[in-house]
């Protein structure tokens, strides 16, 4: 099929409403614009040089973590969740009661990230793998009673309070196994000579369309695209995540996925999709460079500590995995006793490596606000 000619599907009547049924994907496409070939070009362009940059980076592990943090808060965020990535990185006990759902379906999104990269090493990217990481993701939260870890078996819908004033209908729910199971089957197709990057944004588009489950369709369907890339390689480490990208572009990341079911215009939205990647490319790379400046500027001032250099690096290295922390936390990690870690605290404080951010005398936590402020 050529994506300028692409037909979306059509909409089904029901029981006093209508939903859409999307055509299946699974089959060949053909690229026949010219314009969607450069933008492809550069997105494939940054996003190899993103995957190069980050395969030089030591301890590039510890980094990653600080971008799912990122990615778990603006995923979260397009969903109505108000947590910043301060809040995020915080222990629940320092959380606003008022706060502590969101906190918990941001860390929820952050295991269920992890968890889904790890699974890759043993399952393929599948619909078995989405349900796991699907049922990690509404544990404890909102959405807990909304079958977690199972496509839906009832109708839902987008906006609007009920089927009868909904913006949209996805399909109906006996059609969902067959699409989910046409959309792994395009995943995996390696016969259908579809680029890479083109082949996650139709099934991105997809997914959403099915909207599969009851509730966390967002949520996963932008996880998807991360897992994609890294199952096949694209990225040797998950390092490009779109959810910031979409979120400071909300409108249009909406507005472009409705327009291909209501204009059949899968071109705009491929558009979208492959600027998304290009950009988020670009500023990874950037906040990469950042981190290695910011840590050649950390090691250089530890060296006046002389021969307590050692612990100090030991003690940075954690920094940047748990950017706010406190001196027992400190102690347990580096096998020290809390006395000798708020010596090590105050050389940092007095360095300007990080800051104390509660005022108080006892019971304090700090920062190091250099690290967060590349992620705010």
């Amino acid at each position: 099929m050529n994506i300028s000619n692409f037909s979306s599907g059509s909409y089904m009547q029901r029981y006093h409403y209508k939903s859409f049924e999307p055509i299946k994907i699974d089959l060949p496409w053909q690229i026949d614009l010219a314009e969607l070939n450069m933008l492809l070009s550069q997105a494939n362009l940054k996003l190899g040089e993103l995957n190069a940059f980050s395969q030089l980076i030591p301890d590039i592990d510890f980094f990653i973590k600080m971008h799912v943090l990122k990615e778990g808060t603006q995923s979260s965020r397009i969903e109505g969740t108000q947590t910043n990535i301060d809040e995020a990185i915080q222990k629940e006990e320092y959380i606003q009661p008022e706060k502590k759902d969101d906190w918990q379906e941001v860390q929820n999104y952050v295991e269920a990230m992890n968890y889904a990269i790890d699974c890759l090493n043993t399952l393929p990217l599948s619909n078995r793998l989405l349900k796991q990481t699907h049922k990690l993701l509404l544990q404890g939260v909102r959405g807990t009673q909304k079958l977690p870890g199972e496509f839906r078996q009832s109708q839902n819908w987008i906006g609007g309070s009920s089927l009868a004033d909904a913006t949209f209908i996805p399909p109906h729910q006996d059609s969902v196994p067959e699409l989910m199971g046409d959309l792994e089957n395009f995943l995996h197709n390696d016969s259908t000579l579809v680029p890479p990057l083109i082949k996650i944004g139709i099934a991105h588009y997809q997914f959403e369309t099915i909207h599969p489950f009851l509730d966390g369709n967002g949520r996963i369907g932008r996880l998807l695209i991360t897992l994609y890339l890294v199952s096949n390689n694209l990225l040797q480490k998950p390092t490009l995540y779109l959810s910031d990208f979409f979120e400071k572009n909300k409108s249009l990341y909406y507005d472009n996925l409705t327009r291909v079911r209501t204009h059949n215009d899968l071109t705009q939205w491929l558009k979208y999709f492959l600027e998304g990647v290009r950009s988020t490319s670009e500023n990874s790379i950037q906040t990469f460079k950042s981190i290695i400046k910011l840590r050649n500027e950390a090691e250089d001032a530890i060296v006046s500590l002389g021969k307590k250099q050692m612990l100090a690096k030991a003690f940075l290295q954690y920094l940047f995995s748990k950017p706010i922390t406190e001196a027992t936390d400190v102690a347990n990690n580096l096998g020290i006793s809390v006395s000798t870690a708020i010596r090590l605290i105050d050389d940092f404080v007095k360095l300007g490596i990080i800051v104390e951010i509660t005022g108080f005398k006892r019971n304090r936590i700090f920062s190091f606000e250099n690290y967060i402020k590349l992620f705010r």
